[in-house]
């Protein structure tokens, strides 16, 4: 096996999530080219990976520029093709690459199972880590749960340093809160979160930073104008690596159920996950120092696009004293920092 394409269509944190499968991977066939290729905007995450020799970002453009891009896959002539996405776009995809070992996923039981050489039954119960790691077995490969693979380089690190530097908080012990959600329903209440940032700083004696990218720059903003503790907002002002190596340096990580949030666990910082409609046991954030809020409402019934339960949904079950609670298991109090 010398040329072997891994597809995952999906967010930054499925795609972090995926990166045990490229480490099972590069142990089984140390000298093959893996090839990954994924949505645009979640490219960076693999920038740094090893396990990885070259990320294709998928075109979603006229039908000239898909064209050519299936004509780049063809002529990389794939031995082997593994969907971890479990869609029909990407069964195509890996139809089109011309590989004759074809493996995914069809949990829907749609027509795309007859596009694949191995379809891949799943277990129920399994975290997205463990699901994906099935698609090695057709291949040989015994699954074995890892770590995900985050890394940064020096010129991360650096302009992540530049970055506080400008901000006026290079010498201080952060925390960070993530208040950003692909989908509003799964987000915290930008106020409860406010109302953390004062209550972190002032019981621990950290700078809070409040993280996101640009599209979470209102709430970010939000969140600052409340607070009385004055948060400082990184969302939007960063690279995702940068965002990476700030994050690298804090005490705590408080978000929604995102991608940052298995940044951070990836990272080995202490993370308190609040998760509403989708369920931890799949896709909660992997660790020891790791607390996870979840309720475990039956949201089936209306959990995309709309959420019916008003003011009793999943998330606004969560409060304050709970998220501070799980929080104060996690860091040591500001005396104990100091050594008072």
């Amino acid at each position: 096996m010398q040329n072997i394409l891994v597809i995952k269509l999906r967010y930054i944190g499925d795609v972090l999530l995926a990166t045990p499968v490229l480490r099972a991977l590069r142990e089984r066939f140390p000298e093959a080219c893996l090839t990954m290729a994924v949505n645009r905007g979640t490219e960076e995450i693999l920038k740094r990976n090893p396990d990885v020799n070259e990320v294709l970002v998928v075109e979603r453009g006229g039908l000239g520029a898909q064209l050519r891009f299936v004509r780049g896959l063809r002529r990389r002539r794939f031995d082997c093709a593994l969907d971890l996405t479990d869609g029909d776009r990407s069964a195509i995809l890996a139809w089109l690459s011309g590989a004759s070992i074809r493996i995914g996923f069809n949990d829907e039981h749609r027509w795309r199972g007859l596009l694949y050489t191995s379809v891949m039954p799943v277990p129920e119960g399994f975290h997205r880590v463990e699901h994906d790691l099935e698609a090695v077995r057709p291949l040989g490969i015994i699954p074995k749960s890892g770590p995900l693979v985050l890394h940064t380089a020096p010129e991360d690190e650096e302009g992540a340093s530049r970055l506080l530097s400008e901000l006026g908080v290079s010498g201080s012990r952060f925390v960070m809160i993530q208040p950003g959600a692909r989908y509003w329903f799964k987000a915290w209440p930008a106020e409860r979160f406010a109302e953390l940032a004062d209550r972190l700083a002032d019981a621990f004696g950290r700078r809070v930073l409040v993280g996101g990218d640009e599209k979470d720059r209102g709430v970010a903003e939000t969140i600052r104008n409340t607070a009385r503790s004055a948060p400082v907002v990184l969302a939007g002002r960063t690279t995702l690596l940068q965002y990476v190596a700030i994050m690298k340096r804090c005490d705590l990580f408080v978000g929604n159920d995102n991608g940052p949030m298995h940044m951070a666990a990836a990272l080995e910082v202490p993370v308190v996950a609040l998760f509403g409609p989708s369920n931890p046991r799949e896709w909660g954030p992997r660790g020891e120092k790791v607390q996870v809020l979840y309720k475990g409402l039956d949201c089936r019934r209306c959990f995309h696009p709309t959420c019916e339960r008003g003011d009793e949904s999943c998330m606004k079950q969560i409060s304050v004293e709970e998220v501070f609670a799980a929080a104060t298991k996690l860091l040591p109090t500001k005396e104990a920092v100091s050594g008072g």
